[in-house]
């Protein structure tokens, strides 16, 4: 698990670094169509996080019933603390630098917007978030307030396991029909992808669907966002497509962890990226950033490799606000509880 969420958050880096190096790679040469690719492969990270958020929120509401705004108030802390740390700073800089193009001129729309970005409508809504990367925030606190009321009047708790099964798959059949159809935000469904993974762990499904086939899957799960699929018809596809793609990475990696498969994904850095990759996912635009600002004057330009060269450097300077992000808020704030079992999964 924290494995797989270290490759998620390092997927997303990729994205935000393929678009903010671009300056330093000569126009029409093979490192930009590199970076076009890496910047569509890495869009799917977010999707991977979707998965595992829907399969431990989930798993976590099968258990025994609990009070929902007990568990409102947990998702709550659990996203909160950073998210409004991390807010507080894109709003005073915005503020500061006089870049407020995001903001209405009038001061109650102005502050109507600073609204609906504090209760993270941006994503679901077609509203312009003030953090880029909080549009999947929105999409994952509709879901923590939607599968509770799934669970509770489908009686998914009574229910057999092959039953929740069919239930599952035939939701994501009637999701990704209706956002062909009409379109919406169709990454909604990676949630299901989740929530059949942890049925089909729970049954003891797939003890045959070894390493070489959950790497395989995953690969095509990465390799699916490089077609050209415009319209809603062929995004619910390839939705649909890397659906089944990261069903079938998580169900190798859970089914066999002493696989290679499983032991990769337990590799310690990889697991350490995992642990901070809430932190990571909200603050690394704005290290990013950073760096690029203090590259420019020394080095304001750069060449066919320049790309490959400051990749490196460009991960290891987004890790010092990262980490005291994560060190300093969401490890006392948010996770502090998890040791006495008060949270689980993450963001």
């Amino acid at each position: 698990m924290e494995g797989l969420r270290g490759v998620a958050v390092l997927l997303v880096f990729l994205v935000h670094y393929a678009t903010l190096v671009s300056p330093w790679v000569p126009d029409g040469g093979h490192s930009e169509w590199l970076l076009e690719q890496v910047h569509a492969i890495g869009n799917v990270g977010v999707d991977l996080f979707f998965v595992l958020s829907g399969y431990l929120i989930y798993g976590s509401l099968l258990g025994a019933p609990r009070p929902f705004m007990d568990y409102l108030a947990r998702r709550v802390r659990r996203i909160y603390p950073a998210f409004l740390v991390v807010f507080a700073v894109y709003l005073l800089l915005a503020l500061a630098s006089g870049r407020v193009e995001r903001f209405p001129a009038d001061p109650a729309a102005a502050a109507l917007y600073v609204l609906q970005n504090l209760l993270l409508l941006p994503g679901v809504f077609p509203i312009d978030p003030l953090i880029t990367v909080a549009w999947s925030l929105s999409y994952e606190f509709f879901f923590y307030l939607l599968v509770p009321l799934v669970v509770t009047v489908a009686s998914l708790r009574a229910r057999s396991g092959a039953w929740r099964i069919g239930f599952v798959l035939l939701c994501t059949v009637l999701a990704l029909l209706s956002f062909a159809a009409w379109g919406g935000p169709v990454r909604m469904s990676m949630f299901l992808a989740g929530m059949l993974l942890f049925e089909l762990v729970r049954g003891g499904h797939g003890m045959g669907w070894g390493s070489l086939a959950g790497l395989l899957t995953g690969l095509l799960g990465l390799a699916v966002p490089l077609l050209a699929m415009p319209g809603p018809a062929l995004q619910a596809l390839r939705v649909g497509l890397v659906y089944a793609a990261f069903l079938g990475l998580c169900l190798a990696a859970f089914r066999q962890p002493d696989g290679w498969l499983g032991r990769g994904l337990s590799w310690a850095p990889l697991r350490w990226m995992g642990n901070i990759s809430y932190s990571y996912y909200l603050l690394h635009g704005l290290a990013l950033q950073l760096f690029f600002i203090g590259l420019k004057p020394v080095l304001p330009v750069g060449g066919e490799w320049a790309a490959v060269l400051l990749l490196l450097p460009a991960w290891l300077a987004t890790l010092p606000l990262c980490l005291a992000l994560y060190l300093g808020i969401e490890r006392p704030l948010s996770l502090a509880a998890r040791a006495s079992g008060g949270l689980r999964g993450g963001a």
